[in-house]
């Protein structure tokens, strides 16, 4: 086992090669929750792509009864695809986790990294629905009694985030589609196959399904573990320490 935490040292994040980071978020976000992360790669010669899924941020209005969990999957594999990149360190924040683990299974051999931010670790047959919190879980029960196809983004205040940072992402967020909570995902092991896994957690945020994620993978050596003294955003609460961490994982 590898278990790293954040040392009070600032690495040199131009020490290494440039890399293709692929950054995906979480429910009800978009890309542009990235910016302070993407920013700072960007700035030490990296190539960073931020793809805001189908019907939420500026694609919100794309929201529709069709969307589902292989919807974000394809979303985030064309990227990889049309840009032609190889080697990616892919990172999925939160409900990110979830589109992180179908995509590896369609382009595993252009993964080389693959990072798990304060997020579910789905296995193969499970439902979002099954593992959400349990106000997230009445919140899609409600939309489909309702006959809707999202359910309300809420606010960003129970992440943590407090002053402008929470005007910011409150001002971003958007309806989730419920679909991609009713999807069973289908996994083959390609995950486990990756060269490069981490897993970083968000102490400060401490929910149970990413801590149980994290303390199970204590056991396997296969993985690098990370501990960041923050709430569930971190990109936007930590986005120095997030940025150097995706660096030294790639």
């Amino acid at each position: 086992m590898v278990l790293q935490i954040l040392s009070t040292v600032e690495p040199d994040m131009t020490a290494t090669a440039s890399k293709n980071f692929v950054l995906v978020h979480g429910t009800a976000h978009g890309g542009w929750c990235w910016v302070r992360v993407a920013d700072r790669l960007r700035a030490t010669g990296h190539k960073v792509f931020t793809p805001t899924l189908t019907g939420v941020g500026e694609r919100s209005h794309l929201m529709s009864a069709d969307i589902n969990l292989d919807t974000h999957i394809a979303d985030v594999a064309n990227v990889i695809k049309w840009e032609g990149l190889e080697d990616v360190v892919l990172c999925g924040h939160s409900y990110g986790g979830w589109v992180i683990s179908g995509v590896v299974e369609l382009v595993p051999d252009l993964i080389g990294s693959i990072v798990y931010l304060d997020a579910f670790m789905p296995k193969d047959g499970e439902l979002g629905i099954d593992t959400q919190s349990e106000g997230a879980r009445e919140a899609v029960k409600k939309a489909q009694a309702a006959g809707e196809v999202s359910r309300d983004a809420g606010s960003a205040k129970r992440y943590g985030l407090t002053g402008g940072d929470l005007d910011w992402v409150d001002s971003k967020l958007t309806a989730q589609p419920i679909g991609t909570s009713l999807q069973p995902i289908r996994m083959t092991g390609a995950r486990d196959r990756v060269p490069k896994k981490s897993y970083i957690l968000a102490s400060d945020y401490n929910n149970p399904p990413f801590v149980a994620c994290y303390e199970a993978l204590k056991s396997d050596p296969s993985w690098r573990l990370f501990d960041l003294p923050c709430h569930h955003d971190v990109m936007v609460q930590m986005p120095g320490e997030l940025s150097e961490v995706l660096v030294e994982v790639a």
